[in-house]
C-alpha cells in the first residue's frame, strides 16, 4: 500500500519548538510531496526563557523568528501566530473558537495536534500544561464544532477534518519513516537557538530512533479517522 501524504495540513501546538520537536521530520517528508502545511502556534513562547535580558515582547517576538525560519526550513511558508500568553493557556471557549476560525480558514485534511492525556514521559519530564489545554481546545474544535454550520457562523464556512494526528502520545499506532528528512528536522530544531543546544538535538535524534525500533528514525503518532480514507484505484 502506498504511503499517506495528505493534500493538505495544519499543526495546532503551544509553543515554538514544540513542532520540531515533534513532528517536524513528518511535515518536511509531506511538503516535499505537494502537501500544503500550515502551523497555528498558540503562544509565541513570550515566558520561555531565563535570561533577564529579555521582556515577554522582545522574547516572544524573537522566537517567532525562529519558528518562521524553522517552517520555512520544512517547507512552510504559513504560520499563524495567536499570541496567548506563555504558560497561561487553559482550553476556554475563546481558545476553541480561535481554533475553529483557523481550520475553516484554512480547511485541512489533516490536523496534527498534541495528545491532551498525556501528563509525562518517562521519569524525568511532566508535559507542559500549555501542551495539554492546547491539546483538548484542538480536539474540542474539530469535534464537532469546525464542521457545524450552526456553530460560530460568524467563522466562516463549516469544514470537517478528515484525520487528527496525535503526536507525544504514549499508545501510537503509525510511524512515519522520516529517513530522508530526519537533517532538515535537525537544522530545523537548531534554529531555535534561544532554547536548544547540541544536546537538545542528540536527545531528538535519540527519540526518533527508539520511534523507529533502531532500524530507522521515525516520528509516531495515533491517527483517528474520521473520515474513511478512498482506497487506492488499481491500476490498468
Amino acid at each position: 500500500m502506498p504511503e499517506f501524504i495528505p493534500s493538505s495540513a495544519m499543526v495546532i501546538v503551544a509553543h515554538p519548538d514544540d513542532i520540531e520537536f515533534g513532528c517536524a521530520g513528518t511535515v518536511a517528508k509531506w511538503t516535499r510531496r505537494g502537501c500544503r502545511v500550515v502551523y497555528v502556534l498558540t503562544t509565541s513562547g513570550n515566558g520561555g526563557t531565563h535570561d533577564a535580558q529579555y521582556t515577554r515582547d522582545t522574547i516572544g517576538a524573537h522566537r517567532e523568528q525562529e519558528q518562521s525560519a524553522a517552517a520555512a526550513l520544512c517547507g512552510v511558508t504559513e504560520v499563524e501566530y495567536l499570541r496567548y500568553n506563555d504558560g497561561e493557556v487553559v482550553p476556554s471557549l475563546q481558545l476553541r473558537k480561535d481554533f475553529v476560525r483557523m481550520i475553516r480558514k484554512h480547511r485541512p485534511q489533516v490536523v496534527i495536534a498534541m495528545d491532551p492525556t498525556t501528563m509525562y514521559y518517562g521519569n524525568g519530564y511532566i508535559n507542559h500544561p500549555d501542551h495539554r489545554a492546547v491539546g483538548v481546545a484542538t480536539l474540542d474544535a474539530i469535534a464537532p464544532v469546525a464542521s457545524m454550520p450552526l456553530m460560530y457562523p460568524e467563522l466562516g464556512e463549516a469544514h470537517k477534518v478528515h484525520e487528527v494526528w496525535l503526536m507525544m502520545n504514549g499508545n501510537n499506532d503509525t510511524w512515519v519513516d522520516i529517513s530522508e528528512t530526519i537533517e532538515t528536522k535537525r537544522e530545523a530544531l537548531r534554529l531555535h537557538k534561544s532554547q536548544v543546544d547540541d544536546e537538545a538535538v542528540k536527545m531528538v535524534d535519540r527519540w526518533a530512533m527508539e520511534s523507529g525500533k533502531g532500524l530507522v528514525p521515525a516520528e509516531d503518532y495515533k491517527v483517528m479517522q474520521l473520515v474513511k480514507r478512498e482506497e487506492p484505484k488499481p491500476e490498468g
